[in-house]
């Protein structure tokens, strides 16, 4: 039962991959400048969860938590980089590149919730909140890619549905792991997702929120910062 419900969980956060689908699909779709400023608030949110729900306590002190925290980092750099590097051989190659982008984000967020459902049979709320919210904008911008590279409605809702699915699947995995990673509390995993989102954050959200989104990208972060951080005071 509880690994149904962390792939529940896993599911549940990725559902707003579709959502963004759907806002990008209606007559009048969502401005350019808004989906900034939904990323801009995202970016914060998630950067509140990396600090107080992903950093394990006792983070500085422990070498092999800062050596997962940084595989991560590199893992994401030179995942991500590779995918960078396909999206110049066309139109095909870029939609692949979209989907892969997608997943690098999605997995080790997915794999969190997971080991939170593991560890005490419920989730992070900040954190939830902020992988829910910051999938939208991103939904948003490559739905209207693949609609520029003739992709079908069914097409691209098959798609995003399909990383519903794996997102799912990561949770439990991550549900998983947290019984056979060598550390009760799951710290390792959660060490390694926090630097693989920190630096998708750093190379490409936050940029790309601050282009959409102007000045105001700044305020927002704040805002969602703000948010994620009472959720997980209340929490």
């Amino acid at each position: 039962m509880g690994l149904l419900t962390a792939a529940g969980w896993g599911a549940l956060a990725a559902f707003s991959l579709v959502v963004g689908a759907w806002l990008a699909y209606r007559p009048r779709p969502v401005p350019p400048t808004r989906v900034g400023m939904v990323m801009g608030f995202g970016s914060g949110a998630l950067l509140a969860a990396i600090a107080y729900e992903l950093v394990p306590t006792g983070f500085h002190q422990d070498v092999l938590l800062f050596s997962a925290f940084g595989l991560g980092a590199v893992v994401f750099f030179f995942a991500d980089a590779l995918v960078a590097g396909r999206r110049t051989m066309g139109a095909a190659s870029a939609e692949r590149s979209l989907v892969i982008g997608t997943l690098l984000d999605g997995v080790p967020e997915s794999m969190v919730l997971g080991i939170g459902v593991a560890m005490g049979g419920e989730v992070a709320v900040a954190f939830l909140v902020a992988v829910f919210v910051s999938n939208l904008p991103e939904s948003i911008g490559a739905t209207a890619a693949m609609r520029e590279h003739g992709h079908t409605r069914a097409q691209t809702y098959r798609m995003w549905w399909l990383i519903v699915a794996v997102s799912a699947l990561a949770a439990a995995i991550g549900f998983l792991l947290y019984h056979v990673v060598p550390r009760a509390d799951g710290g390792y995993v959660e060490a390694f997702a926090a630097g693989a989102v920190l630096t998708m954050l750093a190379d490409s959200m936050i940029p790309e929120a601050y282009r959409q989104g102007g000045k105001a990208t700044g305020l927002l972060a704040v805002l969602g910062f703000a948010v994620a951080g009472a959720l997980s005071a209340l929490q």
